[in-house]
């Protein structure tokens, strides 16, 4: 089983009767009065079955191209090339995967595959499980049997979260019989705003929460007289392991997200995680398929130009490898960065030098921020690649120059301005013509396609699109360590309280290659993640590792005195946004334009769902648009029940 077993499980609570907790909590009529047997656990709810018998190959030829391989790339040309299509998958990077890609990198002697951080697998991801029964790799994951959250602040215990199949309310039952803060929780349900709060989160209901609670941010909804207990030890944690902050997240997606991951989900909150990097374990597996059923994949594809005609996408042209397109794009200013005149954030930062030069600051080694240093020099604060002022190797691990741009154009009421690639172009773009076009990037490569869009299309999608939101940067600590340390907790562990770090993973004990390496060598692997911090708090990558070195010490005080043998920093601002007031006007898979679908975690969904199974879930979805096109059987697509109980 998992290497979680290692670990020295907390003590049980202490006896308590399920009477006095349902008592406690105001559950006692609620839990007499539902249909739901403590032991029968809810099936999985199908979404839009097709009941006629429909075939299910593809028996013209019809060809399909998808741009973006995350997971609702994947997925997407997963199913469709399964069906007959003549799929091409398009990707940006030199690595598969998206959000979930890993690469190589080098310490001391040895190559490990690093990743864009710790990912679980909860059991009510049917639809992403459900592939991974079909490319029988599921020994490819392991449970990680239960996992805790720490607060540093507040003098709450650590709760612990293990595998359950009890549906609500006997779920939320059993969670006060485990929690060591039951009396804590703050909930009176004979209190008017906190039955209010208990109607909300238990009944959940589309588009009715959406109505309901979208208008307004979840830092605005708990503001007034919010169970403080309630909010500190789930709602915080848990709003942001959605990778959104409290403060700029919509109430109602935090209500999709708790109904998906608790409140209307029958299979507890313990997951699994991969025995690999996720890039081998999952990622690579998929890419086999898609190939073995006549499937191209190509990476380093910089789409050029989309051609629209008549309503529909005709065709689009891409560069491939080093080249970068020439096509502009337009960049935000950084209000962070004073010290410069700065635009973009996360890994994609540029500097411009002059009114018609700009540099990218992004290192050509592994993607880090580089940052410039008194004498003109740029330095990168991850493996110390260094530059000189016009952005040419000095020293490595990096082999390749920064990338230089000329600014095409200002827009100083947006401070922005457009960038346009100076590296001249060796080789004509490649066209691509295709029956049907996926685009299933991120939003920031969403938003820049639809700009390379040349011709007539609805144009109340550009709007769409022009609106989707980009939540706060996240940020990956990786750190390889010459000891080992002692720790009860789970070997995936949130964290509340702390300035910058939200969780922390103990890799030496779950994936296979540091699991030998530190039993080789009596070292250690941990990582540090923060979901969504503020830009103003830690405006340099040189904050970040610094605070995560300085956090981790705290978090582990063992670790105080070990020497840092590597450490590697992942920092990107591409994560979608669920601001308020944008479930509305989010676009869905299917749009107006006939022969364009688009997948990503940013989609609306019909159902609940969130992170890796909503992104999934998306690309199924785009597919099955296109099946049903064809008068093809659509795939069956699982999810929890849509609705809560006390539907509002």
């Amino acid at each position: 089983m998992s290497d979680a077993q290692n670990s020295t499980s907390p003590q049980s609570p202490q006896n308590i009767s399920r009477r006095t907790v349902l008592k406690a909590a105001g559950l006692g009529a609620i839990a007499a009065g539902t249909g739901y047997s403590r032991f029968a656990k809810p099936q999985p709810t199908v979404h839009q079955p097709d009941t006629l018998e429909l075939p299910t190959l593809l028996t013209t030829p019809k060809t399909v191209c998808v741009v973006g391989a995350g997971l609702a790339g994947l997925a997407c040309a997963y199913e469709l090339s399964r069906r007959g299509f003549a799929v091409t998958l398009l990707e940006k990077s030199p690595n598969l995967g998206g959000k979930i890609a890993s690469w190589e990198v080098q310490v001391g002697e040895d190559t490990f595959r690093m990743e864009h951080g710790f990912h679980g697998f909860f059991p009510q991801y049917y639809n992403l499980n459900k592939i991974a029964e079909e490319l029988s790799i599921t020994n490819n994951f392991q449970s990680l049997e239960f996992y805790s959250v720490l607060f540093r602040e507040g003098g709450y215990a650590p709760e612990v979260f293990r595998p359950s199949h009890s549906a609500f309310p006997w779920n939320i039952v059993d969670l006060a019989i485990a929690s060591p803060n039951r009396f804590r929780w703050g909930i009176n349900l004979t209190h008017l705003k906190h039955l209010q709060v208990f109607r909300a989160i238990t009944g959940f209901r589309i588009p009715q929460t959406f109505q309901n609670f979208d208008t307004m941010t979840v830092a605005d909804w708990v503001a007034d007289d919010f169970p403080q207990g309630l909010y500190d030890l789930y709602f915080l944690p848990f709003a942001k392991s959605s990778l959104n902050a409290p403060d700029t997240l919509s109430a109602g997606e935090l209500l999709q997200f708790f109904h998906f991951y608790f409140f209307g989900n029958p299979e507890g909150l313990a997951f699994n995680g991969t025995v690999d990097d996720m890039g081998t374990s999952l990622v690579q597996p998929m890419v086999d398929s898609i190939e073995s059923h006549g499937g191209r994949v190509i990476t380093e594809a910089n789409v050029a130009q989309i051609t629209a005609q008549d309503g529909q996408i005709q065709s689009l042209t891409y560069h491939q490898g080093n080249q970068t397109a020439a096509a502009p794009f337009w960049v935000e200013k950084n209000p962070r960065l004073t010290d410069g005149d700065y635009y973009g954030a996360g890994d994609r930062v540029y500097l411009a030098q002059t009114e018609t030069k700009a540099l990218s600051l992004t290192c050509t080694h592994q993607g880090c921020t580089v940052k410039p240093q008194a004498d003109g020099s740029f330095l990168c604060p991850c493996h110390g690649a260094k530059y000189d002022a016009q952005g040419k190797v000095i020293s490595g691990p990096a082999q390749r120059d920064l990338a230089r741009f000329t600014v095409q154009d200002q827009d100083p009421a947006q401070q922005r301005i457009q960038l346009a690639a100076t590296t001249p172009q060796t080789q004509p773009p490649t066209p691509l013509h295709a029956n049907y076009f996926v685009i299933a990037a991120d939003v920031p490569g969403t938003r820049h396609l639809f700009d390379l869009v040349e011709g007539d299309l609805d144009p109340g999608l550009y709007t769409q699109i022009q609106n989707l939101a980009v939540a706060d940067p996240f940020a990956v600590g990786r750190f390889w360590l010459d000891r080992d340390f002692d720790w009860e907790q789970s070997n995936f562990t949130s964290l509340s309280g702390y300035a910058l770090t939200d969780s922390i993973t103990l890799y030496h004990r779950i994936q296979t290659q540091f699991v030998d390496w530190a039993k080789r060598t009596g070292n250690s692997v941990v990582e540090l993640h923060a979901y969504c911090y503020k830009e103003a708090q830690f405006p340099t990558q040189e904050d970040l590792l610094n605070t995560f070195e300085a956090e981790l010490y705290e978090i582990v005080p063992a670790l105080q005195g070990a020497t840092v043998l590597h450490r590697e920093l992942v920092n990107q601002k591409n994560f979608s946004g669920y601001p308020p007031n944008s479930y509305e006007e989010r676009p869905s898979t299917e749009t107006a334009v006939s022969n364009l679908m688009l997948a990503g975690d940013w989609v609306k969904m019909p159902f609940p769902c969130g992170l890796m199974e909503r992104a999934i879930s998306s690309g199924l979805l785009a597919a099955n648009g296109i099946l049903h096109q064809e008068g093809l059987k659509r795939r069956s697509l699982l999810s929890v029940n849509p609705e809560g109980l006390f539907r509002i």
